[in-house]
Order: C-alpha cells, then structure tokens, then sequence
C-alpha cells in the first residue's frame, strides 16, 4: 500500500488532528495539556498530533470504539498506566463500553500476562467509581 500524502498535507493532517484530540480526549483535557506546554516538548505534541490523531485516530478503517479497545489493550498489556488512565477516560467519547474494556483487558490477561491485566482493571475500577454515572 502506497502513501500518495505529500508535505503540503501536513496543516490538514495536524488540523485533523487537533480535532479528533478533542473529541476523543474532551476539550478541557486539550485545553490543559496546551496550558502546560512548553518550548521543551511542544515538538512532541505537535508529531503526535500529526501522527497519533491526524492519522491513526483518524483513520475510518475502524470505528472509534474499536480503536479505543485497540488503544487500552495495547497500553494495558505495555504497562503505560498514565496513558491508560487518559484513555479510560476517554471511553466517555470513543463509545468503548466498560463491558467492552473488561473483554479487552482479558485479552491482555491471555495474551500479555494476568499482571498487566489485573492492574489495569484495578485503574479502570479507580476510574470508574469516579464517574459513576459511565455508561456499562
């Protein structure tokens, strides 16, 4: 598979991005991380703007939910607790259901270690007693 993009795709890609950031993440979440940002990492966030959330999470190869399922999984199974907390949250946009990250968290357990899943149940309990209102 070919990537036909060019450079002069770039505004549009970091344009895209900054969107669905905001939309998976919530806009206060962007507003904060954009409050904090500094000349030592303001790079950074603009590659993975462009990269994380103008492409991958912007790609209509698969649903949101299914991404975000994809995404928890993957940083349950890595141990990246602080990002995982991030996408937990943002479950809230993405349609994932708790059902739905429970099912992925087992796939962890099989698949990356009963450690790594237990934790992560473990943070999406925390996360979910702080918004019990979140949907099943």
């Amino acid at each position: 598979m070919s990537d036909d993009s060019t450079d002069t795709d770039r505004p549009d890609r970091l344009a895209q991005g900054r969107k669905t950031r905001s939309e998976v993440l919530g806009p206060a979440h962007v507003a904060r991380s954009d409050a904090n940002r500094t000349p030592e990492d303001a790079r950074f966030i603009e590659l993975i703007t462009e990269a994380a959330w103008g492409h991958v999470w912007s790609s209509e190869a698969i649903s949101r939910r299914e991404r975000s399922m994809l995404t928890i999984a993957l940083l349950a199974a890595l141990g990246n607790e602080e990002e995982l907390r991030l996408h937990l949250r943002a479950t809230a946009n993405t349609g994932a259901s708790r059902s739905d990250v429970i099912e992925a968290l087992h796939h962890v357990a099989i698949y990356a270690g009963v450690p790594r899943a237990n934790s992560a149940i473990r943070i999406a309990k925390e996360i979910w007693a702080e918004e019990p209102q979140a949907k099943d």
